[in-house]
C-alpha cells in the first residue's frame, strides 16, 4: 500500500507562487510515476501534471504550462510543484497521485493512491 501526504497549500495573491510537496512512502512505490491534479468545487478533477520515476518525462495540462514545475527527489520520497505566476482560476485543491507502473499519465482513473489533498487559494 502506498501513502501520499500533501503539504504547502495556503493563500497567496495573484502573480505569487507556492511550492506543494508530497511525501509518499510504501513497499511498491520504487519507479512509479507520479502526478498532481486539482479540484475546484462544482467541477472534475483535473490534470496538473505527472512525472516518471527518473523525471525524464514530464507532461502538463495546458492551464499551467508555462508556470508550474513538477519535480521529484526520489531519495526523499517526495514530488514537488511549484506553482508560479499564479491566477484565482488555479484556486482549489491540490491532490498528489501516485500510479502502479513507471509511465505518465494524465488520465484520473489510472492512478491508484491518493492524498487527501491540499487547499491552494489564489485571491485577485
Amino acid at each position: 500500500q502506498v501513502h501520499v501526504v500533501e503539504s504547502g497549500g495556503g493563500l497567496v495573491q495573484a502573480g505569487g507562487s507556492l511550492r506543494l510537496s508530497c511525501a509518499a512512502s510504501g513497499p511498491t512505490l520504487a519507479r512509479n510515476a507520479m502526478g498532481w491534479f486539482r479540484q475546484a468545487p462544482g467541477k472534475e478533477r483535473e490534470f496538473v501534471a505527472t512525472i516518471n520515476w527518473s523525471g525524464s518525462t514530464i507532461y502538463y495540462g495546458d492551464s499551467v504550462k508555462g508556470r508550474f514545475t513538477i519535480s521529484r527527489d526520489n531519495a526523499k520520497n517526495t514530488l514537488y510543484l511549484q506553482m508560479n505566476s499564479l491566477k484565482p482560476e488555479d484556486t482549489a485543491v491540490y491532490y498528489c497521485a501516485a500510479k502502479i507502473g513507471m509511465v505518465p499519465s494524465s488520465q484520473v482513473l489510472e492512478y491508484e493512491y491518493w492524498g487527501q489533498g491540499t487547499q491552494v487559494t489564489v485571491s485577485s
